[in-house]
């Protein structure tokens, strides 16, 4: 059986990222497993529940179920017990908590490694979970992103979500920009802002812009497994 690895935020994940992902390969039979940075559940961003920006209220109760009952997202495992060679992908969803916690997480950063070391695993990152390409190093020190093609959450989007100070609207000062991060690590960033969606495969390594390329992504994923 196909198994994927999920790595979710504890600081908050966005819905649509990672429920549309996750319900889409489990209903082509892939087993999913959920882990987050101490394995405590993750935490939804509310904001990604509101009906505007999760689709409707229809699709917003929808996410809501999934992250209050899913037996995975309700009952995860800590990151440092989990090993990539298990998982045929390993994928991780957005939102702007995982800049506090998975993208710094030395764990998550070796998930990813391993993920897309030698020829049999893939990994999937999505918006903002993109910025742990600007942390995640090789044994000699190169960067992982370094001459690769991606996409992820861009500097446009982000001006129009903080203000002056780089402060979101739930009060949490941002501590670094995705794009300038993953940039300065040497990628090659497109976000594609005049397409719908933008989905960018390099290989192994697969990105996604944000939550309107969250079912491109999934069924990209699906592809390459």
């Amino acid at each position: 059986m196909t198994r994927a690895l999920f790595v979710v935020s504890e600081e908050g994940y966005w819905a649509e990222e990672c429920i549309e992902p996750l319900s889409t390969l489990e209903s082509e039979g892939v087993d999913v497993t959920v882990a987050t940075p101490s394995g405590s559940p993750p935490v939804v961003d509310e904001r990604s529940l509101e009906p505007d920006a999760a689709g409707g209220e229809e699709a917003a109760a929808e996410f809501r179920e999934v992250d209050e009952t899913h037996p995975e997202l309700t009952d995860p495992a800590p990151l440092a017990s989990v090993d990539a060679d298990g998982y045929d992908a390993v994928v991780f969803p957005g939102g702007h908590g995982t800049v506090w916690d998975v993208n710094q997480d030395r764990h998550a950063r070796q998930l990813l490694l391993d993920a897309v070391a030698g020829d049999d695993g893939v990994a999937l990152v999505v918006c903002h979970a993109v910025g742990i390409l600007a942390f995640t190093r090789e044994a000699d020190g190169t960067p992982l992103v370094e001459g690769r093609d991606v996409t992820g959450f861009p500097n446009e989007w982000e001006e129009g979500i903080v203000d002056d100070e780089d402060v979101l609207p739930d009060g949490r000062k941002l501590p670094y920009w995705v794009e300038d991060e993953v940039v300065l690590a040497g990628a090659n960033w497109d976000a594609e802002l005049d397409a719908d969606e933008s989905v960018t495969v390099d290989g192994d390594l697969l990105t996604a812009r944000g939550p309107g390329s969250s079912s491109a992504a999934a069924r990209t994923l699906l592809d390459e497994l």
